[in-house]
């Protein structure tokens, strides 16, 4: 178990910061810094051995990256953050679900009438 937890550890040294903000990229005669919502998570476990089982371990991991946008140049000088539309629009998606939701539910108990 201590060498996969370390084999881990090695795997995951460089995630942070570099991972959610790319290397510059040269695109259309401007250099473009890529920006991420990068997530991952990981685990593990064991288990004695019983009457009904074996000893065992195991573990496993996974993550997702969603590209947000990048950061460019501003015409005048400075930086402006140019968002990615798709990313920005599955973002906000299950806020708006959650928010439709809710005033389902306060509109079902009368609460957005006035009635209590």
């Amino acid at each position: 178990m201590a060498e996969a937890l370390s084999s881990l550890v090695d795997a995951f040294k460089n995630v942070g910061v570099s991972r959610a903000y790319g290397a510059p990229v040269q695109f259309g005669g401007e250099e473009l810094i890529p920006v991420a919502l990068v997530s991952f998570g990981f685990g593990g476990g064991s288990a004695p051995a019983s009457d009904d089982a074996p000893a065992g371990t195991g573990g496993g991991g996974g993550g997702f990256v969603l590209p947000l946008g990048v950061y460019a140049p501003r015409r005048g000088g400075g930086v402006v953050f140019r968002p990615n539309p798709i990313a920005l629009l599955m973002g906000l998606a299950p806020v708006v679900c959650a928010i439709g939701l809710s005033l389902r539910g306060l509109s079902r108990r009368g609460m957005l009438h006035g009635r209590r």
